[in-house]
């Protein structure tokens, strides 16, 4: 019997050696249906700092909004680098089990572990899915963002203790986390459908506006549905510099769901309009978490840095998964870099938050 660990942000860890690890995990190599991961054996017997606590996320997978997991974490910035999943370029943050860790102090020196055979083969042959139509020219994976739906329950918003436990585990801090329910309570009035939301929205963006802060980030696109949807092609490349469109321009592009081209302009991107980043790069092949399937996009997808996902509009609020946002070129625009300052330039570290199912 492992004994709880009770972690918190900062508390170090060492993950266990590939025998420990092997006797947690069942025939499909999972623990609670998630699975241990073949990118995750490097990490045997290494120590590594908790990012955040994983007691809920987002789903990606359905659209349920929260869903609740127990006893895990996230580490460091470790992230799906996509080589047993066919080049799956999502680039999804890594969950850990607490049964795969012990606790560490922050001067502990730790050894390296030998690698099991048995883990190695399990947890490779358990990331294969069949073909449902049996072709052989398609390719089917099971990883733990396809795994999420039943690795995790429900997670309703009114259960408070989830947000204590926002604060208690150090995922945010407290005057974070009252303005962000402080929103959510808010924004709850403007789509109450009691006929002053546009009242509503108004205030907000004038308060905003006199605190250098951003709009309201929930907005109606304008492009009717069904139309062909606008799209550009700026040939952006990894280091390039651009600035975010106003949300005024994006929701041009974008429907009433908020779509362009099977992808959507989430919320969590709207405080980024009118800022600099570079361009981190391009997604060019994902796994549809549903089926499992490798596809091959058709359209520009970028990826920025800095640009992350910060929990601050998500179902749920808070949500630790720091998944990065996709962005069409055409909310895009090229800046030269002679002309750009530092103060402009936003970059930093890339924590995907939701993106749009199947985009294309």
């Amino acid at each position: 019997m492992i004994a709880a660990l009770d972690l918190k942000v900062g508390d170090w860890v060492v993950v266990r050696s590939a025998g420990e690890i092997l006797a947690t995990l069942d025939e499909s190599a999972c623990l609670d249906e998630l699975p241990f991961m073949p990118q995750m054996l490097q990490y045997c017997g290494k120590k590594l700092r908790v990012a955040k606590l994983a007691h809920k996320m987002c789903d990606t997978v359905h659209g349920t909004g929260a869903r609740q997991m127990n006893d895990a974490v996230f580490l460091g910035d470790l992230r799906c680098d996509g080589h047993a999943f066919g080049g799956c370029e999502m680039t999804c943050t890594i969950v850990w089990k607490n049964a795969w860790l012990r606790r560490a102090s922050a001067n502990e020196v730790v050894a390296p572990t030998a690698p099991d055979e048995r883990l190695d083969k399990l947890v490779n042959a358990a990331t294969r899915r069949a073909s449902p139509n049996g072709s052989a020219n398609e390719q089917y994976f099971s990883c733990q963002a396809t795994k999420l739906p039943v690795a995790t329950k429900p997670l309703p918003w009114w259960r408070t203790n989830q947000y204590v436990f926002d604060y208690q585990s150090g995922n945010v801090g407290l005057s974070t986390l009252l303005s962000r329910m402080a929103f959510m309570g808010y924004s709850v009035l403007v789509s109450s459908g009691l006929g002053f939301g546009s009242a509503l929205r108004w205030t907000y963006d004038a308060f905003q506006a006199m605190r250098g802060g951003e709009p309201f980030p929930v907005h109606a696109g304008r492009h009717p549905t069904g139309g062909v949807k606008p799209a550009v092609e700026l040939g952006l490349q990894p280091g390039d510099l651009v600035r975010v469109k106003s949300i005024e321009q994006i929701l041009e592009t974008v429907d009433k769901r908020l779509m362009n081209r099977g992808m959507s302009f989430h919320s969590e991107m709207v405080p980024y309009c009118g800022k600099t980043f570079r361009v981190k790069g391009h997604v060019r092949k994902i796994i549809n978490e549903k089926t499992g399937q490798l596809v091959t996009l058709k359209n520009s997808c970028i990826v920025l840095e800095g640009a992350g996902c910060h929990g601050r509009f998500t179902n749920p609020i808070n949500c630790p998964r720091a998944l990065p946002p996709y962005w069409r070129e055409i909310w895009l625009e090229r800046v030269d870099p002679a002309t750009t300052t530092d103060r402009e330039h936003q970059g930093g570290r890339l924590p995907k938050c939701e993106i749009a199912a199947s985009p294309q």
